[in-house]
């Protein structure tokens, strides 16, 4: 029987400030350091109550909506809240903008955006401990542990809710760089294919196109070729979970360095170059919000460009 402290059973009332957040969220902040799976299979469970009726994580809380929190299992908290020294040093200098309205992180791979499933700090938990004066800090959007690039972290509720709007009606525009097995055919400007996201029985998530998913869409165009890869540009258009990577995987041409989504023909070329991670990463972003106009870009990170340096020279060989 285990002697782990129990929470009781408590309805929070959500605060102006707080409203927009998904409600999957919304229980991270308020819950105390419970796994992150634990709060999922209370939501799935009907544990957790909104209004007094069951909901969804992706159910966005409304100001004064009470959330019935139930009594969850705490897990003592083995690790501080601030990251290591070395990683601190590679937040801060990862910070690529800073103003009133949100921060805008160039995320190192390697790194989750949020704690959880194993996780124990990720981006966001670490900002709020490198950050403590800023009692506001939400992620707009993820991004996977390893693709690396821009992150929006928001710093307070009305941008939070006006980005997530804009991301719902695709007027955010975001661009990344891939690199992929392959001669990526010039044609194939667009790819759109169903995906629907499952779990293993391990718990692992794994995407796959199938006709009972959700549509998705995104634009390629050829940056640079190589002898069997090619560095493309991709612009998804919707914001499905691990959409880029099962796109290009789709069509026969998957991004080097992705251990999940590959075929012999990745593998073998990720070897032969010496790449270490995933070849992915959020290049540009473009947006509006509170009538202040955003254009980022952020370079790749010298891991990369010495990869694309090594084709280079094989190519000219």
């Amino acid at each position: 029987m285990s002697d782990s402290p129990k929470q009781p059973v408590r309805f929070v009332s959500v605060l102006a400030e707080e409203a927009g957040q998904r409600l999957d969220n919304f229980l991270l902040r308020h819950a105390g350091d419970v796994p992150k799976t634990r709060i999922y299979r209370a939501i799935r469970k009907g544990e957790v109550r909104v209004n007094k009726g069951r909901s969804k994580a992706d159910y966005r809380v409304k100001a004064e909506d009470s959330v019935r929190v139930p009594p969850l299992t705490v897990v003592p908290r083995e690790v501080s809240k601030q990251p290591s020294a070395a990683w601190e040093k590679r937040i801060r200098n990862a910070i690529m903008y800073d103003d009133k309205e949100l921060l805008i992180i160039n995320k190192p791979t390697g790194l989750a955006v949020h704690g959880g499933s194993g996780v124990r700090l990720g981006l966001i938990e670490s900002l709020r401990g490198l950050l403590p004066d800023e009692r506001y800090l939400e992620l707009v959007h993820r991004l996977d542990r390893d693709t690396s690039g821009l992150v929006m972290i928001a710093k307070n509720a009305r941008t939070l809710r006006a980005l997530h709007q804009q991301l719902r009606e695709n007027r955010i525009h975001k661009r990344y760089m891939a690199l992929v097995a392959g001669k990526w055919p010039a044609y194939q400007r667009m790819v759109s294919a169903p995906l629907d996201r499952r779990h293993t029985a391990s718990g692992e998530r794994l995407v796959k196109v199938s006709n009972e998913g959700k549509p998705a869409k995104t634009e390629m165009r050829v940056l640079e070729r190589f002898p069997d890869a090619t560095l493309i540009e991709a612009k998804p258009i919707s914001g499905r979970t691990h959409q880029i990577r099962v796109h290009t995987q789709h069509i026969g041409h998957p991004i080097l360095g992705d251990t999940k989504y590959q075929n012999d023909q990745s593998a073998s070329r990720t070897s032969t170059i010496g790449l270490k991670r995933l070849f992915l990463h959020a290049t540009a972003i473009q947006f509006e919000v509170n009538d202040q106009r955003y254009d980022l870009s952020c370079p790749l990170d010298p891991e990369l460009e010495s990869v694309l340096g090594k084709l280079r020279t094989e190519r000219k060989g």
